[in-house]
C-alpha cells in the first residue's frame, strides 16, 4: 500500500486500539488506579521497568509491587524508615529482584529530594525533537546514589544503542496527550512529537511487514529509523501508532 493507504489503515487501528478497553489488559492500568500525579508517575515507572514477559505476570507483579508500597508510592519514597525496605527483600519479577526493588526506592528518593521529581529530570535534558539522550542522563542520575552495580541492567541507555522499550513506553504514558483515556498526559513540560515509539518484538515485526523499518535488529539505529516513518505519518503525535502496531502484533498475529 501506498503512504496514503498506510495512514488510513493505521489510523483505524489506532483509533481501535487506542481507547480505554485497552487497559484492561495492559500494564497502563497500574499507574490507573492513582490519582496524584506523583502516585501515577512513580507506579508507571515501577510498572514500565518491570514490563517484559507475560503480561499477566507483569500486571499481578506490579500489583503487589503498589501493596508493597502501602498503595501510596510518593509517601513511600519520600518518607519511608530503613526498616520499612525489609519488606521488599522478597519481591521478584524475572531478573528484578529484592535489591533492585531496595535501590530504585532510594533512588527515587533522590530524583525526588534533589531534583523535584522525574518530570524535572527528564526535561533538563530533553532535545527540541528526543528524549533519548535524556533518557541515558536520567540513568546517570538515578545510579548517583551508591547502588549495587548489578541494578543498572535495569534501565538502558540508548547512547549503547538500547531501543530502551520500557522507559520509552513510561514516556508515551506521562508525556501523551491522549483524548482516549488511554495516557496520562500530565506531564506538561514535555511535547508527544519529543517521544520515540516503545519498540520490542511485536511492534518491530509489524514495522518491518508494514515497510515501517527495515534494520533488522530491534536497537537505537532501528528506533531513530521507525521515529522518523512514524513522524512522517503524524508529526505531531507520531507514538500513538504504537497503539497500531502494538495492536496488530499481540491482539491479531499481523
Amino acid at each position: 500500500m501506498d503512504q496514503t493507504e498506510l495512514k488510513e489503515f493505521l489510523d483505524t487501528k489506532v483509533i481501535q486500539y487506542n481507547n480505554p478497553k485497552f487497559i484492561q489488559s495492559d500494564p497502563i492500568q497500574i499507574p490507573h488506579r492513582f490519582n496524584k500525579k506523583e502516585d501515577i508517575e512513580i507506579a508507571g515507572f515501577l510498572t514500565a521497568t518491570i514490563a517484559w514477559g507475560n503480561r499477566k505476570s507483569i500486571i499481578n507483579n506490579a500489583h503487589k509491587l503498589m501493596h508493597l508500597l502501602d498503595d501510596s508510592p510518593y509517601d513511600f519514597i519520600i518518607n519511608h524508615k530503613a526498616s520499612d525496605l525489609d519488606k521488599l527483600a522478597p519481591f521478584v519479577h524475572r531478573t528484578f529482584n529484592g535489591h533492585d526493588c531496595i535501590q530504585f526506592v532510594k533512588s527515587l528518593q533522590h530524583i525526588y529530594t534533589n531534583y523535584n521529581g522525574l518530570e524535572s529530570v527528564f526535561a533538563k535534558y530533553a532535545h527540541k525533537d528526543s528524549l533519548q539522550t535524556a533518557i541515558s542522563k536520567f540513568k546517570s542520575v538515578f545510579f548517583e546514589v551508591a547502588h549495587l552495580q548489578r541494578t543498572q541492567k535495569h534501565i538502558s541507555d540508548p547512547l549503547k544503542n538500547s531501543a530502551a522499550k520500557r522507559i520509552n513506553m513510561f514516556l508515551r504514558w506521562m508525556v501523551r496527550q491522549d483524548h482516549a483515556g488511554v495516557d496520562f498526559g500530565i506531564w506538561k513540560s514535555l511535547k508527544p512529537n519529543q517521544l520515540s515509539c516503545p519498540l520490542d518484538v511485536h511492534s518491530g515485526n509489524v514495522a518491518r511487514k508494514l515497510g515501517l523499518l527495515k534494520r533488522k535488529q530491534n536497537d537505537a539505529k532501528a528506533l531513530s529509523e521507525l521515529d522518523k516513518a512514524l513522524g512522517s505519518l503524524d508529526p505531531n503525535d507520531p507514538v500513538k501508532y504504537d497503539f497500531a502496531l502494538f495492536g496488530l502484533g499481540v491482539f491479531e498475529g499481523f
